[in-house]
């Protein structure tokens, strides 16, 4: 039994797999810039949204970042932060449900919360995702002077972090850059061509017979490694650097060895769990942030500092990847992503959709120049697209909508076959082969004929059409096929001569459950 039994199962908690998908209807009033930058603002419930998304994105996210309502019991203008906790709970398991399935093998989700739910969400995550998954429980700063009003003061939030795979993840995240006061230990005193640098100590802990040997100073001193520790390389090693200049012995030229390493050579630091205000921002921060945007009447509440959210996308993604926010708010991720050149979905509810994210996005297309933007050198450009939920793709029964038209039922019938997005345009009706198994969509006029007896129909003809797509896509090929169409003139007998297994829509399309 799960650990959260106590959760009830009406309503939205763990019922995901249970629903009719939602189309995704453009608003090009509200849409920005380049339209082919990939780039996507979705006005609506982020739960149906997810929904919308799976059939075209699961699998294929590197990095969610949500920062969910923390469930302070306090009233904002822009979201409901007033739940009930088990309805807190509720809300929140069938939406990480979905994202985990939105999730890439090598990606990463990271929620913001405070001490009102954390450790609550986190068995919450635990079940979802699995205790093997979680990577980390960041501390943000979140204010740099005393908090007073409390007992004791509240001075940070925490940062959740959870991969696919903890190896991928690792293989994979990216260092975090010296900051300008790490940096500043990196020195020339010598005026070495190769440039500024420092020393760092040649020994490391335990004993190593061959990481014993004596070594003598230029100055003639003669040094061996401290009690309980070793030199942190083997002889010919040491000799090889010391040849080329890389050791240093002091002033005197007879101090304890140390291993130059020049500041050009250094990548950066293994990111760890202490976010200080200093390297990542602060709440006064963000409200400056977001004034400067919108004035002080109109500002969002409770908004992140962009360099927080800088933060995480550069360890966990890199340009061209793809980001998920589905809870938006005021549209610091998606900003922060379009200027760090990666590709976002940000889901958002409220108007403010409309009157914060938006003209946000647009600015940034324009080249606004807040934030981030001086340190990542933002000029401007790039674009997003608009969306807004439209009808169900399935009605009430589950069947197809009679006016969907074939890339979306194709996304629809792949994913429900195979638990996969379908890659490409969706322009042939064969969809692609899974384990050992073809699959193709009559629909639509895809062959170019609508006749009630035409492309729509399985037919000697129209299979000859498959079985041509199928060879030009895998020659080798000779194995099963499931072809949905609006009826099959092949009988029975033909179809299992044939190796296919024939599903009719609307009726046989369903929503996966």
């Amino acid at each position: 039994m799960p650990i959260l039994h106590w959760l009830t199962r009406d309503e939205d908690t763990r019922t995901a797999r249970n629903f009719s998908y939602r189309l995704l209807q453009e608003d090009l009033s509200h849409s920005g810039g380049d339209p082919d930058s990939g780039n996507m603002l979705i006005q609506g419930d982020n739960l149906d949204t997810l929904k919308a998304l799976l059939p075209f994105y699961a699998g294929r996210v590197k990095c969610i970042y949500i920062d969910p309502p923390y469930n302070t019991r306090s009233a904002f203008q822009h979201y409901d932060d007033n739940l009930e906790h088990t309805q807190w709970l509720a809300m929140m398991w069938p939406r990480l449900e979905l994202l985990r399935d939105l999730l890439a093998e090598d990606g990463s989700i990271w929620v913001s919360i405070d001490e009102s739910e954390a450790h609550y969400l986190k068995v919450l995550m635990d079940e979802i995702f699995g205790r093997t998954s979680f990577i980390a429980s960041n501390i943000w700063q979140k204010r740099y002077s005393r908090e007073n009003r409390e007992a004791i003061g509240d001075v940070h939030e925490y940062i959740f972090v959870y991969a696919k795979s903890l190896e991928k993840f690792k293989r994979t995240r990216n260092k975090v850059p010296l900051t300008d006061e790490q940096a500043r230990i990196y020195k020339n005193p010598n005026g070495d061509p190769r440039g500024r640098w420092r020393g760092i100590p040649m020994t490391a802990q335990g004993y190593r017979p061959n990481q014993m040997y004596k070594i003598v100073a230029p100055g003639g001193a003669t040094h061996i490694p401290p009690e309980g520790r070793c030199w942190s390389m083997i002889e010919p090693e040491f000799l090889k650097l010391k040849v080329a200049g890389r050791i240093y012995f002091g002033k005197d030229n007879n101090s304890q060895p140390n291993v130059i390493r020049y500041l050009t050579e250094v990548e950066g630091f293994t990111p760890w769990t202490w976010w200080p205000s200093s390297e990542v921002g602060h709440t006064d921060e963000a409200k400056k942030e977001i004034h400067c945007l919108f004035g002080r009447k109109d500002a969002f509440g409770t908004p992140k500092p962009e360099r927080l959210i800088q933060r995480i996308l550069h360890i966990a993604t890199n340009p061209g990847d793809l980001v998920l926010d589905s809870f938006l708010g005021s549209g610091t991720t998606a900003a922060v992503a379009h200027k760090m050149r990666r590709r976002y979905i940000g889901i958002e509810m409220g108007e403010h959709a409309v009157t914060h994210c938006a003209p946000r996005l647009k600015k940034v297309i324009e080249g606004e120049q807040g934030g981030i933007s001086e340190s990542v050198n933002w000029q401007g450009g790039g674009g997003f697209r608009f969306y807004r939920l439209g009808p169900p793709v399935f009605d009430e029964n589950g069947h197809v909508r009679g006016d969907i038209r074939f890339p979306t039922l194709a996304a629809h019938v792949w994913f429900s076959e195979t638990n996969s997005p379908l890659k490409g345009k969706g322009k042939s009706p064969l969809l692609g082969l899974h384990d050992g198994r073809g699959y193709a969509l009559l629909y639509n006029g895809i062959l170019g004929d609508k006749r009630p007896d035409g492309g729509n129909v399985l037919t000697r003809s129209t299979l000859q059409i498959v079985r041509e797509a199928v060879a030009k896509k895998a020659p080798s090929f000779h194995g099963p096929l499931t072809i949905y169409g609006e009826q099959s003139r092949l009988g029975p007998s033909s179809l299992a001569r044939e190796n296919i297994i024939f599903k009719q829509t609307p009726y046989d399309v369903k929503a996966r459950r």
